[in-house]
Protein backbone atom coordinates (compact mmCIF):
# COMPACT_ATOMS: atom_id res chain seq x y z
CA UNK A 1 0.00 0.00 0.00
CA UNK A 2 1.44 3.37 -1.01
CA UNK A 3 2.10 5.59 1.99
CA UNK A 4 0.79 8.78 0.35
CA UNK A 5 -2.54 7.40 -0.85
CA UNK A 6 -5.54 9.51 0.23
CA UNK A 7 -8.91 7.94 -0.53
CA UNK A 8 -12.46 8.02 0.80
CA UNK A 9 -14.81 5.03 0.43
CA UNK A 10 -18.41 4.25 1.36
CA UNK A 11 -19.10 0.62 2.30
CA UNK A 12 -22.68 -0.71 2.48
CA UNK A 13 -24.34 -4.10 2.21
CA UNK A 14 -27.63 -5.93 2.51
CA UNK A 15 -29.79 -3.23 0.99
CA UNK A 16 -32.68 -5.69 0.46
CA UNK A 17 -34.51 -3.12 -1.63
CA UNK A 18 -38.29 -3.61 -1.47
CA UNK A 19 -37.90 -6.46 1.00
CA UNK A 20 -41.36 -7.99 1.55
CA UNK A 21 -42.56 -7.08 5.03
CA UNK A 22 -45.22 -9.73 5.38
CA UNK A 23 -48.17 -9.48 7.70
CA UNK A 24 -48.12 -5.75 8.43
CA UNK A 25 -51.84 -5.57 7.67
CA UNK A 26 -52.49 -7.72 10.75
CA UNK A 27 -51.48 -4.86 13.03
CA UNK A 28 -53.80 -1.94 13.88
CA UNK A 29 -52.73 1.45 12.52
CA UNK A 30 -49.52 0.04 11.03
CA UNK A 31 -47.69 2.70 8.97
CA UNK A 32 -47.56 0.29 6.04
CA UNK A 33 -46.43 2.78 3.39
CA UNK A 34 -43.64 4.26 5.53
CA UNK A 35 -42.25 0.84 6.44
CA UNK A 36 -42.56 -0.69 2.98
CA UNK A 37 -40.72 2.20 1.34
CA UNK A 38 -38.06 2.42 4.07
CA UNK A 39 -35.44 0.40 2.17
CA UNK A 40 -35.75 2.73 -0.81
CA UNK A 41 -35.45 5.85 1.33
CA UNK A 42 -32.38 4.37 3.02
CA UNK A 43 -30.84 3.70 -0.41
CA UNK A 44 -31.50 7.31 -1.37
CA UNK A 45 -29.78 8.40 1.84
CA UNK A 46 -26.78 6.25 0.92
CA UNK A 47 -26.45 7.92 -2.48
CA UNK A 48 -26.85 11.42 -1.05
CA UNK A 49 -24.18 10.68 1.56
CA UNK A 50 -21.79 9.48 -1.17
CA UNK A 51 -22.37 12.69 -3.10
CA UNK A 52 -22.01 14.92 -0.04
CA UNK A 53 -18.75 13.25 0.99
CA UNK A 54 -17.46 13.16 -2.59
CA UNK A 55 -16.22 9.62 -2.04
CA UNK A 56 -13.82 7.94 -4.45
CA UNK A 57 -15.88 4.74 -4.60
CA UNK A 58 -18.97 3.02 -3.23
CA UNK A 59 -18.56 -0.63 -2.16
CA UNK A 60 -21.70 -2.82 -2.08
CA UNK A 61 -21.12 -6.19 -0.44
CA UNK A 62 -24.14 -8.13 -1.69
CA UNK A 63 -27.87 -8.70 -1.21
CA UNK A 64 -29.01 -5.66 -3.14
CA UNK A 65 -32.34 -7.34 -3.78
CA UNK A 66 -34.44 -9.74 -1.77
CA UNK A 67 -34.91 -13.04 -3.54
CA UNK A 68 -36.66 -13.91 -6.77
CA UNK A 69 -38.42 -10.62 -7.45
CA UNK A 70 -39.83 -10.31 -10.95
CA UNK A 71 -41.04 -6.71 -10.66
CA UNK A 72 -38.50 -4.64 -12.58
CA UNK A 73 -39.55 -1.44 -10.81
CA UNK A 74 -37.25 -2.49 -7.95
CA UNK A 75 -34.31 -2.86 -10.30
CA UNK A 76 -35.10 0.35 -12.16
CA UNK A 77 -35.10 2.25 -8.87
CA UNK A 78 -31.64 0.86 -8.05
CA UNK A 79 -30.46 1.68 -11.57
CA UNK A 80 -31.61 5.29 -11.23
CA UNK A 81 -29.82 5.72 -7.92
CA UNK A 82 -26.58 4.39 -9.39
CA UNK A 83 -27.08 6.79 -12.27
CA UNK A 84 -26.86 9.71 -9.84
CA UNK A 85 -23.45 8.42 -8.77
CA UNK A 86 -22.45 8.03 -12.41
CA UNK A 87 -23.25 11.69 -13.04
CA UNK A 88 -20.84 12.58 -10.22
CA UNK A 89 -18.23 10.17 -11.66
CA UNK A 90 -18.28 7.99 -8.54
CA UNK A 91 -17.53 4.34 -9.36
CA UNK A 92 -19.48 1.54 -7.70
CA UNK A 93 -18.08 -1.93 -7.00
CA UNK A 94 -20.50 -4.69 -6.09
CA UNK A 95 -20.71 -8.42 -5.52
CA UNK A 96 -23.89 -10.47 -5.58
CA UNK A 97 -25.02 -12.13 -2.36
CA UNK A 98 -27.16 -15.16 -1.67
CA UNK A 99 -30.43 -13.26 -2.23
CA UNK A 100 -29.17 -11.64 -5.44
CA UNK A 101 -28.20 -15.04 -6.83
CA UNK A 102 -31.85 -16.08 -7.17
CA UNK A 103 -33.06 -12.70 -8.46
CA UNK A 104 -34.30 -12.35 -12.02
CA UNK A 105 -33.56 -8.63 -11.77
CA UNK A 106 -29.87 -9.02 -11.00
CA UNK A 107 -29.45 -11.48 -13.88
CA UNK A 108 -31.15 -9.37 -16.55
CA UNK A 109 -30.89 -5.68 -15.66
CA UNK A 110 -28.13 -3.62 -17.24
CA UNK A 111 -26.34 -1.37 -14.75
CA UNK A 112 -24.74 2.02 -15.49
CA UNK A 113 -21.16 2.14 -16.77
CA UNK A 114 -19.80 3.37 -13.45
CA UNK A 115 -20.67 0.00 -11.89
CA UNK A 116 -18.22 -2.90 -11.78
CA UNK A 117 -20.10 -6.08 -10.86
CA UNK A 118 -17.70 -8.88 -10.03
CA UNK A 119 -18.06 -12.19 -11.77
CA UNK A 120 -19.47 -15.24 -9.95
CA UNK A 121 -17.16 -17.97 -11.30
CA UNK A 122 -13.81 -16.71 -9.98
CA UNK A 123 -12.20 -13.99 -7.90
CA UNK A 124 -11.07 -10.95 -9.89
CA UNK A 125 -9.88 -7.41 -9.27
CA UNK A 126 -10.50 -3.95 -10.66
CA UNK A 127 -7.90 -1.18 -10.47
CA UNK A 128 -8.51 2.57 -10.32
CA UNK A 129 -5.09 4.12 -10.87
CA UNK A 130 -6.36 7.65 -10.29
CA UNK A 131 -7.72 6.79 -6.83
CA UNK A 132 -4.85 4.39 -6.15
CA UNK A 133 -7.09 1.45 -5.24
CA UNK A 134 -7.52 -2.19 -6.23
CA UNK A 135 -10.84 -3.84 -5.40
CA UNK A 136 -11.02 -7.66 -5.25
CA UNK A 137 -14.27 -9.58 -5.31
CA UNK A 138 -16.40 -12.54 -6.35
CA UNK A 139 -20.19 -12.84 -6.35
CA UNK A 140 -22.55 -15.74 -5.66
CA UNK A 141 -23.55 -17.96 -8.55
CA UNK A 142 -26.20 -19.71 -6.43
CA UNK A 143 -28.08 -18.99 -3.25
CA UNK A 144 -26.22 -21.43 -1.03
CA UNK A 145 -22.47 -20.94 -1.46
CA UNK A 146 -20.64 -23.23 0.96
CA UNK A 147 -17.20 -22.95 -0.69
CA UNK A 148 -14.51 -20.73 0.77
CA UNK A 149 -14.48 -17.97 -1.87
CA UNK A 150 -11.70 -16.06 -0.11
CA UNK A 151 -9.31 -18.93 -0.81
CA UNK A 152 -9.19 -17.80 -4.47
CA UNK A 153 -8.57 -14.09 -3.80
CA UNK A 154 -5.06 -12.99 -4.87
CA UNK A 155 -2.54 -11.30 -2.63
CA UNK A 156 -2.51 -7.49 -2.46
CA UNK A 157 -1.21 -5.62 -5.50
CA UNK A 158 1.83 -3.48 -4.64
CA UNK A 159 1.62 0.31 -4.61
CA UNK A 160 -2.19 0.39 -4.25
CA UNK A 161 -4.70 0.41 -1.43
CA UNK A 162 -6.26 -3.06 -1.71
CA UNK A 163 -9.87 -3.73 -0.79
CA UNK A 164 -11.61 -7.08 -0.42
CA UNK A 165 -15.34 -7.20 -1.21
CA UNK A 166 -17.02 -10.36 0.07
CA UNK A 167 -20.44 -11.66 1.12
CA UNK A 168 -19.67 -14.12 3.91
CA UNK A 169 -20.58 -15.40 7.35
CA UNK A 170 -16.86 -15.67 8.21
CA UNK A 171 -16.60 -18.51 10.75
CA UNK A 172 -20.37 -19.13 10.52
CA UNK A 173 -21.06 -18.59 14.21
CA UNK A 174 -23.37 -15.60 13.83
CA UNK A 175 -26.92 -16.25 14.96
CA UNK A 176 -29.65 -16.01 12.36
CA UNK A 177 -27.37 -16.17 9.32
CA UNK A 178 -26.53 -19.17 7.16
CA UNK A 179 -22.80 -20.09 7.15
CA UNK A 180 -22.19 -19.08 3.54
CA UNK A 181 -18.73 -18.57 2.00
CA UNK A 182 -16.95 -19.56 5.24
CA UNK A 183 -13.47 -18.25 5.91
CA UNK A 184 -11.32 -17.04 8.80
CA UNK A 185 -10.11 -13.62 9.90
CA UNK A 186 -6.55 -14.91 9.74
CA UNK A 187 -7.01 -15.96 6.12
CA UNK A 188 -8.35 -12.53 5.12
CA UNK A 189 -5.58 -10.69 6.98
CA UNK A 190 -2.89 -12.80 5.33
CA UNK A 191 -3.76 -11.44 1.87
CA UNK A 192 -2.40 -8.02 2.83
CA UNK A 193 -5.45 -5.92 1.94
CA UNK A 194 -5.98 -2.61 3.70
CA UNK A 195 -9.75 -3.03 4.12
CA UNK A 196 -12.29 -5.85 3.90
CA UNK A 197 -15.86 -4.76 3.08
CA UNK A 198 -18.11 -7.61 4.19
CA UNK A 199 -21.82 -8.27 3.79
CA UNK A 200 -24.40 -10.88 4.86
CA UNK A 201 -24.48 -10.16 8.60
CA UNK A 202 -27.14 -7.52 9.31
CA UNK A 203 -25.59 -6.24 12.52
CA UNK A 204 -22.66 -3.85 12.18
CA UNK A 205 -19.40 -5.32 13.46
CA UNK A 206 -15.79 -4.23 13.26
CA UNK A 207 -14.27 -7.70 13.31
CA UNK A 208 -10.66 -6.48 13.18
CA UNK A 209 -8.79 -3.21 12.95
CA UNK A 210 -5.43 -4.69 11.89
CA UNK A 211 -6.40 -4.79 9.07
CA UNK A 212 -9.92 -3.38 9.13
CA UNK A 213 -12.42 -6.19 8.51
CA UNK A 214 -15.93 -4.77 8.77
CA UNK A 215 -19.53 -5.90 8.46
CA UNK A 216 -21.38 -2.65 7.74
CA UNK A 217 -24.75 -4.26 8.60
CA UNK A 218 -27.91 -3.62 6.61
CA UNK A 219 -28.93 -0.08 5.74
CA UNK A 220 -32.48 -0.38 7.09
CA UNK A 221 -33.88 -2.62 9.81
CA UNK A 222 -36.84 -4.67 8.60
CA UNK A 223 -38.34 -5.96 11.86
CA UNK A 224 -37.85 -5.92 15.62
CA UNK A 225 -35.02 -8.46 15.45
CA UNK A 226 -33.06 -5.88 13.42
CA UNK A 227 -33.25 -3.19 16.05
CA UNK A 228 -31.11 -0.13 16.54
CA UNK A 229 -29.33 2.24 14.14
CA UNK A 230 -28.64 0.93 10.64
CA UNK A 231 -26.42 2.34 7.94
CA UNK A 232 -23.03 2.18 6.27
CA UNK A 233 -19.33 2.73 6.95
CA UNK A 234 -17.32 5.71 5.75
CA UNK A 235 -13.70 4.65 5.21
CA UNK A 236 -10.94 7.26 5.06
CA UNK A 237 -7.37 6.35 4.10
CA UNK A 238 -4.67 8.97 4.52
CA UNK A 239 -0.91 8.55 4.72
CA UNK A 240 -1.27 4.85 5.37
CA UNK A 241 -3.80 5.26 8.21
CA UNK A 242 -7.27 3.76 7.85
CA UNK A 243 -10.17 5.15 9.86
CA UNK A 244 -13.80 4.00 9.80
CA UNK A 245 -16.94 5.85 10.82
CA UNK A 246 -20.48 4.53 11.16
CA UNK A 247 -23.09 6.63 9.33
CA UNK A 248 -26.81 6.07 9.87
CA UNK A 249 -29.14 5.77 6.87
CA UNK A 250 -32.32 4.23 8.27
CA UNK A 251 -35.62 6.09 8.14
CA UNK A 252 -37.53 3.71 10.40
CA UNK A 253 -35.79 2.79 13.66
CA UNK A 254 -36.80 -0.58 15.08
CA UNK A 255 -36.52 -1.26 18.80
CA UNK A 256 -37.36 -4.12 21.13
CA UNK A 257 -38.00 -2.58 24.52
CA UNK A 258 -37.63 -4.71 27.64
CA UNK A 259 -39.67 -2.69 30.15
CA UNK A 260 -38.84 -3.71 33.72
CA UNK A 261 -42.12 -3.73 35.65
CA UNK A 262 -40.65 -4.91 38.96
CA UNK A 263 -41.70 -1.63 40.61
CA UNK A 264 -45.27 -1.73 39.22
CA UNK A 265 -48.14 -2.53 41.56
CA UNK A 266 -50.79 -2.78 38.85
CA UNK A 267 -51.31 -2.53 35.11
CA UNK A 268 -51.53 1.29 35.18
CA UNK A 269 -48.10 1.47 36.81
CA UNK A 270 -46.73 -0.86 34.16
CA UNK A 271 -48.15 1.32 31.40
CA UNK A 272 -46.50 4.40 32.89
CA UNK A 273 -43.16 2.61 32.84
CA UNK A 274 -43.76 1.76 29.19
CA UNK A 275 -44.54 5.41 28.44
CA UNK A 276 -41.23 6.57 29.94
CA UNK A 277 -39.17 4.05 28.00
CA UNK A 278 -40.99 4.67 24.71
CA UNK A 279 -40.40 8.40 25.13
CA UNK A 280 -36.68 7.89 25.71
CA UNK A 281 -36.38 5.57 22.71
CA UNK A 282 -38.31 7.96 20.47
CA UNK A 283 -35.92 10.77 21.41
CA UNK A 284 -32.94 8.56 20.54
CA UNK A 285 -34.45 7.91 17.10
CA UNK A 286 -33.67 11.53 16.12
CA UNK A 287 -36.91 12.26 14.28
CA UNK A 288 -37.23 8.87 12.57
CA UNK A 289 -40.37 6.80 12.88
CA UNK A 290 -39.88 4.47 15.86
CA UNK A 291 -41.32 0.98 15.32
CA UNK A 292 -41.26 -0.79 18.67
CA UNK A 293 -41.95 -4.21 20.08
CA UNK A 294 -42.64 -3.95 23.81
CA UNK A 295 -42.03 -6.76 26.30
CA UNK A 296 -43.09 -6.12 29.89
CA UNK A 297 -40.66 -8.09 32.06
CA UNK A 298 -39.52 -8.64 35.64
CA UNK A 299 -40.98 -10.09 38.83
CA UNK A 300 -43.89 -7.79 39.51
CA UNK A 301 -46.95 -7.39 41.69
CA UNK A 302 -48.72 -6.49 38.43
CA UNK A 303 -47.93 -9.90 36.94
CA UNK A 304 -51.39 -11.45 37.14
CA UNK A 305 -53.12 -8.31 35.87
CA UNK A 306 -50.63 -7.91 33.02
CA UNK A 307 -51.28 -11.45 31.80
CA UNK A 308 -55.02 -11.54 32.50
CA UNK A 309 -55.66 -8.16 30.83
CA UNK A 310 -53.25 -8.56 27.95
CA UNK A 311 -55.75 -7.03 25.52
CA UNK A 312 -56.16 -3.94 27.68
CA UNK A 313 -52.39 -3.67 28.12
CA UNK A 314 -51.91 -3.73 24.35
CA UNK A 315 -54.60 -1.09 23.84
CA UNK A 316 -53.14 1.19 26.50
CA UNK A 317 -49.61 0.91 25.10
CA UNK A 318 -50.75 1.62 21.54
CA UNK A 319 -52.67 4.67 22.81
CA UNK A 320 -49.47 5.89 24.48
CA UNK A 321 -47.61 5.46 21.20
CA UNK A 322 -50.26 7.45 19.33
CA UNK A 323 -50.03 10.27 21.87
CA UNK A 324 -46.25 10.43 21.54
CA UNK A 325 -46.34 10.73 17.71
CA UNK A 326 -43.70 9.20 15.42
CA UNK A 327 -44.09 5.97 17.38
CA UNK A 328 -45.81 2.77 16.30
CA UNK A 329 -46.02 -0.28 18.54
CA UNK A 330 -45.93 -3.52 16.59
CA UNK A 331 -46.51 -5.96 19.47
CA UNK A 332 -46.92 -5.97 23.22
CA UNK A 333 -45.75 -9.08 25.05
CA UNK A 334 -46.44 -9.85 28.71
CA UNK A 335 -43.29 -11.54 29.99
CA UNK A 336 -43.47 -10.72 33.70
CA UNK A 337 -43.15 -13.25 36.50
CA UNK A 338 -44.86 -13.33 39.89
CA UNK A 339 -43.03 -11.84 42.88
CA UNK A 340 -40.88 -14.40 44.66
CA UNK A 341 -43.15 -14.44 47.72
CA UNK A 342 -46.27 -14.94 45.57
CA UNK A 343 -44.65 -17.73 43.60
CA UNK A 344 -43.72 -19.43 46.85
CA UNK A 345 -47.31 -19.12 48.07
CA UNK A 346 -48.59 -20.63 44.84
CA UNK A 347 -46.31 -23.61 45.25
CA UNK A 348 -47.40 -24.09 48.84
CA UNK A 349 -51.10 -23.97 47.97
CA UNK A 350 -50.85 -26.35 45.02
CA UNK A 351 -47.68 -28.29 45.67
CA UNK A 352 -48.72 -31.47 43.92
CA UNK A 353 -49.89 -29.69 40.77
CA UNK A 354 -46.83 -27.44 40.62
CA UNK A 355 -44.46 -30.34 41.21
CA UNK A 356 -46.02 -32.19 38.30
CA UNK A 357 -45.86 -29.10 36.12
CA UNK A 358 -42.19 -28.48 36.86
CA UNK A 359 -41.35 -32.13 36.25
CA UNK A 360 -43.09 -32.05 32.85
CA UNK A 361 -41.42 -28.74 31.98
CA UNK A 362 -37.99 -30.17 32.76
CA UNK A 363 -38.67 -33.22 30.63
CA UNK A 364 -39.92 -31.16 27.68
CA UNK A 365 -37.03 -28.74 28.02
CA UNK A 366 -34.59 -31.60 27.62
CA UNK A 367 -36.45 -33.26 24.72
CA UNK A 368 -36.85 -31.05 21.64
CA UNK A 369 -38.64 -33.80 19.69
CA UNK A 370 -41.26 -34.30 22.42
CA UNK A 371 -41.95 -30.56 22.59
CA UNK A 372 -42.23 -30.33 18.81
CA UNK A 373 -44.70 -33.23 18.76
CA UNK A 374 -46.77 -31.59 21.52
CA UNK A 375 -46.92 -28.26 19.67
CA UNK A 376 -47.69 -29.71 16.26
CA UNK A 377 -50.55 -31.83 17.64
CA UNK A 378 -52.38 -28.60 18.50
CA UNK A 379 -54.99 -27.91 15.76
CA UNK A 380 -53.98 -24.23 15.80
CA UNK A 381 -50.49 -25.12 14.58
CA UNK A 382 -51.61 -25.91 11.03
CA UNK A 383 -53.59 -22.66 10.88
CA UNK A 384 -50.67 -20.46 11.96
CA UNK A 385 -49.08 -18.62 8.98
CA UNK A 386 -45.51 -19.66 8.23
CA UNK A 387 -44.24 -16.09 8.55
CA UNK A 388 -45.84 -15.78 11.99
CA UNK A 389 -43.92 -18.86 13.20
CA UNK A 390 -40.63 -17.54 11.80
CA UNK A 391 -41.20 -14.00 13.07
CA UNK A 392 -41.78 -15.23 16.61
CA UNK A 393 -39.03 -17.87 16.54
CA UNK A 394 -41.70 -20.56 17.00
CA UNK A 395 -39.59 -23.64 16.62
CA UNK A 396 -38.60 -26.17 19.24
CA UNK A 397 -35.12 -26.41 17.74
CA UNK A 398 -34.24 -23.13 19.47
CA UNK A 399 -33.25 -23.91 23.09
CA UNK A 400 -33.74 -20.30 24.22
CA UNK A 401 -37.26 -20.31 22.79
CA UNK A 402 -38.06 -23.60 24.55
CA UNK A 403 -36.75 -22.26 27.85
CA UNK A 404 -38.79 -19.05 27.58
CA UNK A 405 -41.96 -20.90 26.54
CA UNK A 406 -41.81 -23.36 29.41
CA UNK A 407 -40.89 -20.68 31.94
CA UNK A 408 -43.80 -18.46 30.91
CA UNK A 409 -46.25 -21.37 30.91
CA UNK A 410 -45.16 -22.40 34.39
CA UNK A 411 -45.41 -18.86 35.78
CA UNK A 412 -48.83 -18.34 34.21
CA UNK A 413 -50.15 -21.52 35.79
CA UNK A 414 -48.85 -20.41 39.19
CA UNK A 415 -50.66 -17.09 38.78
CA UNK A 416 -53.89 -18.80 37.78
CA UNK A 417 -53.62 -21.10 40.79
CA UNK A 418 -53.17 -18.11 43.07
CA UNK A 419 -56.30 -16.51 41.68
CA UNK A 420 -58.29 -19.69 42.41
CA UNK A 421 -56.93 -19.90 45.95
CA UNK A 422 -57.82 -16.26 46.68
Amino acid sequence: MGGLIAVKLLHAADLHIDSPLRGLERYPDAPVAAIRTATRRAMENLVQLALAEAVDAVLLAGDIYDGDWRGYDTGLFFQRQLGLLAEAQIPVYLVSGNHDAESQISRNLTLPRNVHQFTTHQAEYAVDEKAGIAVHGQGYASRAVTDNLAAQYPRALPGLFNIGLLHTALDGRREGHAPYAPCSVEQLAALGYGYWALGHIHKREVVSDQPHIVFSGNIQGRHAREAGPKGCTLVTVESGTVSVEERHLDVVRWAHLQVDASSANDLDDACELVRRQLTEERDRADGRLLAARVSVVGRSAAHTEVWRDHERLTHEVRTIAFDLSDVWVEKVRPSTRPPIEDAAAGVEDGAELIDGLMRTARELGADADALRALIEKDPLWSKLPREAREENHIGSGDPQWRERLLEEASDLLVSMLQERVR
